[in-house]
C-alpha cells in the first residue's frame, strides 16, 4: 500500500471493540451475547495485541469506535464502564500499543433519543479526519456488526466485517475470522 505522506494525510484503522478487540460475554438476563458488564468479564481475543503492532508499525493510526448503550440502558454505572475501558488501555500500555483516540457513544435512542455519534453514523470518523487529517478513502473500519460496516462506508473507508463466514453478511468489502486476519488483508491491499 502506498504511504499519504506526500498528501499529509494519515492513513487510520478505525476499529469496533466489542466482538473485535475483546470477547462477548454471554448474559442470561438477555439470552444474548453482549459487551462485558464488569471489568472482570473483559478479555481480549487472541492475536490482537500482535495483530495491533502490526497496523501500528505500518504506520496506521488507530482508532476504537464503538457503542456502548449499557449506562443509557441502565445495565452499568458509568464508573463501571470506565473501569472496563481502563482493563483496555491498560493491556495496550502494556504491549506499549496506542491508539490515537478513543471514541464512545453512551446513548440508545429508545432511552435516551436520538443522537449524532451512534453508529451507524460516520461523526467519530469525521471527527478523527479533522482533528487528526486521516485520509478515509486510504483508511479501514473493522466490526463485526453492520453497523459498523454503514459507518465505514459513509465515511468512505474500506471496511472489513469480522464474521465466521468466509464472506461478508453486510455491505462490507471483506470479510475475516478475526482481527488478525483482517490485519493480513489490510497489509496486502
Amino acid at each position: 500500500m502506498g504511504s499519504d505522506r506526500g498528501s499529509g494525510m494519515r492513513r487510520a484503522v478505525f476499529l469496533d471493540r466489542d466482538g473485535v478487540l475483546n470477547r462477548n460475554v454471554w448474559n442470561p438476563a438477555t439470552d444474548q451475547y453482549e459487551s462485558p458488564l464488569t471489568p472482570e468479564q473483559f478479555e481480549l481475543m487472541p492475536d490482537v495485541l500482535p495483530a495491533l503492532r502490526l497496523l501500528s508499525n505500518a504506520g496506521h493510526l488507530l482508532f476504537l469506535v464503538s457503542n456502548q448503550p449499557n449506562y443509557a440502558k441502565g445495565k452499568a454505572s458509568m464508573d463501571t464502564l470506565n473501569a472496563i475501558h481502563c482493563r483496555l488501555e491498560t493491556a495496550l500500555a502494556e504491549a506499549n500499543i496506542l491508539f490515537a483516540a478513543f471514541y464512545y457513544c453512551f446513548h440508545h435512542p429508545e432511552f435516551t433519543g436520538e443522537c449524532m455519534c451512534r453508529k451507524p453514523s460516520p461523526y467519530f470518523l469525521f471527527q478523527a479526519e479533522n482533528t487528526f487529517g486521516i485520509h478515509l478513502a486510504a483508511s479501514w473500519m473493522v466490526g463485526d456488526r453492520a453497523t459498523d460496516i454503514e459507518c465505514g462506508r459513509a465515511a468512505g473507508t474500506r471496511t472489513i466485517e469480522i464474521s465466521d463466514l468466509s464472506v461478508p453478511k453486510t455491505k462490507a468489502d471483506y470479510a475475516a475470522t478475526g482481527l488478525w486476519s483482517a490485519v493480513q488483508i489490510i497489509m496486502s491491499v
